[in-house]
């Protein structure tokens, strides 16, 4: 849930700041890109070069660096970040947010940032426990901000008792757990296919087509970042998933993607197929490899089982299932009738015919059309932008 995330991490001057530099670790571990923004006080417990490296990043802890007087824009800072994060949160920090006080970049960066905010108190027991702390932070949440709870233990003080900043780690597991928990596809397990298929003629030689898989690469990337388990079963491609929670499944021949689909297509709530699985495949493979001769060579070919339509007959009536149409003409009537053969709820349609669209092509160009037979008609795009717009048409068939 953080990989590819722009977090800024906020960091007020605490003794619990030195646990900054492991949840910075860690979310860069994560995959996320952290922009470290310190109090002036912070660079008391933690310095900004541990922080820097670590996040390979400048840290910024002025408006203005005194050596460049270059300005550290407050408002780029606060658009810039999907989530930002306050840890440790001083008692000093959280009165100045939760009244709105600007006296440093850190709370300026706060004022302006568009973004979820978390931040995790550190406090002694007294401080924690005084009732304008817990009005502070009451304010900061009727504000929409989330606390991520202190611990309990021995503090600084030698006193024991609440007020101990949030492990790393467990800041780490909070906040994917609150992330995922508000994408709109969360507990929706999906199954994607990608890639061509080739079907062996001998063991140097096969039946292929020119998918590259890109298409399908992106939307089970765009369905994992909206929160879905994603399944990505793919033919013999060179496309590499975003995320590491997508659980691929590499597959060679059309049977081979059969057998998967079957085993995989009973536990999702939906199937995207995206793959150029082929349609014929040689009656007979050559377990040597076949000789050139003068005269020519003919392979008997014999048809593949239909995933599609298979998936279509087998299809419970809260499962959604889309199909690609690849045409090249009569495209619409064509897709129509693949939509309504095949027991299909969305059909995307693309065509040879539009410059920019179908195989290898970083662009495409769709039109989606449901069972209804309302169809919308997308300009030219980029591939990723495609899988959103897709996407989005099968989050609305999911909550139907």
């Amino acid at each position: 849930m953080l990989e590819g995330k722009k977090i800024v991490l906020g960091v007020c001057g605490s003794i619990a700041a030195y646990k900054t530099a492991t949840l910075v670790r860690l979310l860069v571990k994560a995959g996320a890109q952290v922009q470290v923004v310190m109090t002036p006080d912070a660079t008391n417990f933690i310095t900004p070069l541990t922080l820097s490296t670590l996040s390979k990043r400048p840290v910024y802890a002025n408006y203005f660096e005194p050596k460049t007087g270059e300005w550290n824009n407050h408002v780029e800072l606060g658009l810039w970040a999907d989530a930002m994060i306050i840890a440790p949160a001083s008692a000093n920090t959280m009165a100045k947010m939760a009244n709105g006080l600007v006296d440093n970049l850190l709370t300026a960066v706060y004022l302006s940032a568009k973004c979820p905010v978390y931040f995790a108190p550190a406090m002694d027991l007294d401080m924690w426990k005084h009732d304008t702390t817990q009005q502070n932070i009451a304010g900061l949440q009727g504000f929409g901000n989330v606390m991520i709870p202190p611990g309990s233990g021995e503090l600084a003080s030698g006193l024991h008792g609440e007020g101990r900043m949030a492990e790393p780690e467990d800041i780490i597991t909070f906040l994917a757990d609150d992330i995922k928990k508000k994408l709109p596809l969360t507990d929706q397990k999906i199954l994607v296919t990608a890639g061509p298929t080739y079907e062996a003629i001998d063991p140097v030689r096969f039946i292929g087509n020119h998918s590259s898989g890109k298409m399908g690469f992106a939307l089970a990337d765009e369905l994992a970042s909206l929160g879905a388990d994603v399944t990505l079963i793919a033919g013999p491609t060179a496309q590499i998933s975003k995320y590491h929670s997508i659980k691929r499944i590499d597959v060679v021949s059309a049977a081979d993607m059969l057998t998967q689909c079957l085993e995989h297509f009973t536990d999702a709530n939906a199937c995207v197929m995206c793959a150029a699985v082929a349609d014929y495949t040689p009656a007979h493979v050559s377990a040597q490899k076949i000789k050139k001769h003068d005269d020519g060579l003919n392979i008997q070919l014999k048809k593949t089982t239909d995933i599609l339509k298979t998936l279509g007959q087998q299809k419970r009536a809260n499962q959604v299932l889309v199909g690609f149409a690849l045409e090249t003409q009569n495209e619409e009537q064509y897709a129509i009738d693949k939509l309504q053969k095949k027991n299909l709820d969305l059909i995307v349609l693309n065509s040879l015919n539009d410059e920019g669209a179908g195989f290898k092509n970083d662009t495409n160009k769709v039109t989606l059309i449901d069972r209804s037979l309302n169809k919308t008609t997308y300009d030219l795009k980029n591939k990723t932008e495609v899988a959103h717009d897709i996407c989005v048409k099968l989050t609305q068939l999911l909550k139907k």
